[in-house]
């Protein structure tokens, strides 16, 4: 049997993090994610789903992922079933977040909180091209881009092409 769930889009809240009695962290939190089609008006709908993720996980969703942060995520659906105050039975299905990852900066979404540097190792130490510290003890900018060209052409020749 296959209960797997891969998504990617934004979310619609702040992740809400909790401890539960025995100290576990678990966040919450809503995603849209885009149709790949447009409706009769020619305009996109989205799904909205909402996710659970826990333990260290949920501590880097919380912290560095906001409303509005584009976010990747693998994981399982899971129903559960409650009644609520009314009496009614409510039915829930969620998606369990098991690898939740950042796909752009934190300021990209347009948020003015304070910058994180350690962004890639929050996610548990990806290779995200994000944040990533200079740890040679030299000094390196992350904005230089060895294969910038200035405007000049680039000469290369044909025995140096691979194809």
């Amino acid at each position: 049997m296959i209960n797997r769930v891969v998504l990617v889009g934004r979310l619609t809240r702040d992740p809400e993090l909790r401890y539960t009695p025995n100290g576990v962290a678990v966040a919450n939190f809503g995603i849209a994610v885009n149709r790949p089609f447009t409706n009769q008006q020619g305009e996109r709908e989205a799904d909205f789903f909402n996710c659970v993720v826990w333990r260290k996980q949920a501590e880097n969703v919380a912290n560095y992922l906001k409303k509005g942060s584009l976010a990747g995520i693998d994981g399982r659906l899971q129903s559960r079933r409650y009644e609520n105050q009314e009496g009614r039975r409510v039915n829930v299905v969620e998606v369990q977040a098991e690898s939740v990852q950042f796909l752009e900066p934190r300021n990209a979404s347009g948020g003015s909180g304070s910058p994180r540097n350690d962004y890639a190792g929050a996610q548990g130490g990806g290779n995200q091209g994000y944040g990533q510290q200079n740890q040679g003890g030299g000094s390196s900018n992350l904005n230089d881009d060895p294969f910038a060209n200035d405007g000049q052409p680039i000469d290369i020749s044909d025995d140096d092409l691979p194809f």
